[in-house]
């Protein structure tokens, strides 16, 4: 219960002003989705923010002054050094309340979601979005979790995965089945829920694919072999060319064969080579030595827990949240790799 009505009062006044202009509020009832719950959504105009919630069905709108949140977010660095705890994990697939389970029992956050780790980092490796029916939550949580983060001393990175890149392309194959109603019951078009022109869009807009903390890579899928021979191997260059490509058609993509470098199966968020091993240990050393960098963490494929490969060089975090019922956290500290388990007990790996 403590957990709900923080989360209903953080997605309520989460902000950098608390001051309001009071307008009068719209209610729409569409008596096909009676039991649709969303949001909210914060949409930026010229010079106020508009708010539009959910709640059984029945449509509210609030008008926010110009200082309730950032119009501007600017990318993290992609390289972090002499870092002494990390945590990381991917897939969540908006499964809110187990992932809140998960970082509670494994102390990333305390009883009230406030972040407990201090100085530590937190990687989200890609995929909060589709299949579940609490994105919007997950969203709205780790945009609080980080202002936190920043202010212990401490990072939650949210990398961007397939699933991201999609949604942002308004590729909605596998969203739940929820969000196909909320644009009706908002009278707009999926794609504007994480527009431009929103607050968690550009949030959203300002996030890396690939970092390095330590001397260990984290991206969604992998590096390829023929990803790293296609690219200059620049973490900010290729961070920034993700980011650029977000509002690109495909038919601009696909003209250059960006679209085939960066989104194909072998890209950073489709590469799955590495649980099929084609690559072999001796081409994988050669790639590490070349990006300087001993280990990779990804996500992308799905496990029943946390998995190591290649003799603890590749370590999957995708321990299948998206099913709704485990999750896994990778806990990295002082250089020593444990999963941590869904109830918090920590296993070396």
């Amino acid at each position: 219960m403590k957990r709900t009505l923080y989360l209903f009062f953080l997605i309520t006044f989460i902000s950098f002003g608390q001051k309001k202009i009071s307008l009068p509020q719209k209610h729409t009832v569409d008596f096909q989705y009676p039991s649709i719950s969303d949001g909210p959504y914060v949409f930026i105009e010229e010079d106020h923010f508009l708010r539009k919630s959910i709640k059984n069905g029945v449509v509210s709108s609030e008008r926010l002054e110009k200082d309730n949140f950032n119009t501007e977010y600017f990318p993290n660095p992609a390289i972090f050094n002499n870092i002494n705890k990390i945590a990381a994990l991917s897939d969540i697939h908006g499964q809110y309340d187990l992932l809140i389970e998960l970082l509670k029992n494994n102390k990333i956050i305390d009883e009230d979601l406030k972040w407990t780790f201090g100085d530590g980092h937190f990687v989200i490796v890609g995929d909060v979005f589709d299949r579940g029916d609490q994105v919007n939550e997950v969203l709205w949580f780790l945009y609080d979790l980080e202002i936190q983060a920043k202010k212990k001393g401490g990072y939650v990175h949210f990398l961007l995965g397939n699933h991201e890149y999609m949604i942002l392309q308004n590729d909605l194959r596998y969203i739940n089945t929820k969000y196909h109603k909320t644009p009706s019951l908002l009278g707009i078009e999926y794609k504007e829920l994480y527009g431009k022109n929103t607050v968690i869009g550009r949030w959203l807009r300002s996030k890396s694919t690939i970092i390095k903390i330590n001397d260990i890579m984290f991206t969604h899928g992998g590096i390829s072999k023929e990803f790293f021979s296609s690219v200059d191997f620049d973490l900010e260059k290729i961070n920034r060319d993700m980011r650029e490509s977000i509002d690109l058609s495909i038919d601009e993509m696909v003209s250059n064969n960006f679209y085939n470098i960066y989104f194909g199966e072998k890209s950073l968020t489709w590469y799955r080579g590495y649980y099929y091993h084609d690559i072999t240990d001796k081409q994988l050393n050669k790639l590490l030595d070349k990006i300087e960098a001993k280990r990779i963490v990804v996500g992308h494929s799905s496990n029943d827990n946390i998995l190591e490969f290649y003799d603890n060089i590749i370590y999957c975090v995708d321990s299948s949240m998206k099913l709704g019922k485990y999750g896994e956290i990778l806990l990295i500290k002082n250089n020593v790799f444990y999963r941590g388990t869904l109830d918090g007990e920590l296993i070396e790996l």
